[in-house]
């Protein structure tokens, strides 16, 4: 990526007179209906960071570069050059011409080479994806990430811009939705073609929409569950009863409808929805819940460790449903429970610092690892017959049969692929998951570009 460094110069011509209206005007386009003329742009870094603030101002001011105004000069890029472009690298120069023209657009990531290079496709003007040159950022990047980016051609490579931005499915879905309504029909399923100048024109709607899902994100409840209840964990630890085996309390577990096994000792506790009913929602969208690849919402865990069965939940509701259910079950096999409760400041002090080193497992990480992945085969195999929300509710080898079905199927492998990209361990067994197979079998893999 070019260096702050090498449009330095042209940072400081923004200060003369003729320029500062100009650039307050595409300032305000970019952030007006947010600051709605109260707040002021530095507050943002106390909800985004400072580091997303530049990259936000960023954004900007290359909008800024591109735009004609009326009058002599009218465009900043062009006047700097002629009055001090001598003073510039021929790189420099290279790079602000290529911003003079340059079009913000949404990319999606491919083949990350880090320190070196990514493939990068348009999802809104589309065609083949283009190979980028990227040091620091490939060094983070994952496989499907989504980029808002100005990608210019500097001296026979492509590079991005400075103002880059990662876009959540939610910040896409904002503003694909504003592109359909600003270029063609909302509620289409499809985006429109757009040209490269109208394109250029909405530049703005990358960083509202960017800046609308994370100021969302921040403010949002982000202490409930999707029942609406607070957010504090529970691990209900129940004792076995002398001479009870694992193996007897095993048997048990897996007479129980709403438990789905995952290995020899750990069970998913499922949420059960009646045929043709849906559940409604007491908390907003921005509740924390995990749900599993094929759809259900995941209550709890249950896990057997020695001679304690541990039921773990993320709310008081949940912790005492999930009680009275295994108390039901077992019976006397288990003992009176005892309860550990911690709120969500204390699990955050608990998290280990970076660098910090966790104690070794007495498993050898090359059979943990093969553990895990033949898992992972069996657990996503059967997800292959089984319901999907994101693929209204089909299966994916029922998608995979239509042409709009093959798109889902191929933005949902994306999305698996992404999410568990991101183990904050890259050597972990699930970061190192091949999903290819998927591909291969459902019939897509020609869509894995």
């Amino acid at each position: 990526m070019p260096s702050r460094h090498d449009l330095e110069g042209l940072m400081k011509f923004l200060a003369r007179d003729e320029w500062r209206e100009c650039f307050e005007a595409v300032f305000n386009e970019h952030f007006g209906p947010v600051l709605e003329g109260e707040g002021e742009f530095e507050d943002l870094a106390e909800v985004v960071g400072d580091y997303w603030t530049m990259a936000l101002w960023g954004c900007a001011f290359e909008d800024f570069l591109t735009q004609d105004f009326e009058g002599e000069p009218s465009n900043m890029v062009d006047e700097y050059l002629k009055r001090r472009g001598w003073k510039e690298s021929a790189q420099s120069r290279a790079y602000m011409v290529a911003l003079r023209t340059s079009v913000m657009s949404l990319y999606e990531v491919s083949d990350v080479v880090p320190g070196t290079s990514f493939m990068a496709r348009d999802l809104i003007r589309g065609g083949e994806p283009i190979a980028v040159s990227e040091g620091t950022a490939t060094k983070t990047l994952k496989q499907w990430d989504k980029l808002a980016a100005r990608i210019v051609p500097v001296m026979g490579k492509n590079v991005m811009a400075g103002g880059v931005l990662p876009f959540t499915p939610r910040a896409t879905e904002t503003l694909f939705d504003g592109l359909r309504g600003l270029f063609g029909k909302r509620n289409a399923k499809k985006l429109p073609a757009i040209k490269d100048d109208e394109l250029q024109a909405a530049a703005f709607m990358f960083t509202l929409s960017w800046l609308f899902d994370a100021l969302g994100r921040a403010a949002g409840p982000r202490l409930q569950n999707t029942d609406g209840d607070e957010i504090v964990f529970h691990n209900v630890r129940f004792p076995l009863v002398a001479g009870v085996k694992q193996e007897d309390i095993a048997a048990r577990l897996n007479n129980i409808p709403a438990l789905s096994q995952a290995d020899a000792k750990f069970w998913n506790w499922l949420e059960e929805m009646p045929k043709g009913r849906g559940k409604s929602k007491a908390a907003t969208a921005h509740a924390i819940d995990t749900t599993m690849d094929n759809g259900p919402l995941v209550l709890g865990n249950v896990d057997l460790k020695g001679r304690f069965l541990h039921l773990s939940a993320n709310s008081a509701a949940r912790a005492a449903r999930g009680t009275a259910l295994i108390q039901q079950a077992l019976g006397d096999l288990v003992r009176t429970p005892l309860t550990e409760i911690r709120t969500v400041e204390q699990v955050k002090a608990e998290r280990p610092s970076k660098g910090a080193k966790t104690s070794p497992s007495n498993i050898p990480p090359e059979v943990a690892e093969q553990s895990i992945h033949d898992y992972l085969d069996r657990h996503y195999l059967e997800t292959l017959d089984q319901p999907v929300k994101m693929l209204g509710n089909k299966t994916p080898r029922q998608a995979a049969k239509t042409a709009a079905g093959r798109q889902k199927v191929a933005d949902w492998l994306k999305y698996i692929e992404n999410q568990t990209a991101k183990q904050p361990d890259p050597s972990h067994p699930m970061a190192t998951y091949s999903f290819e197979w998927m591909w291969k079998e459902l019939g897509v893999h020609d869509l894995r570009r």
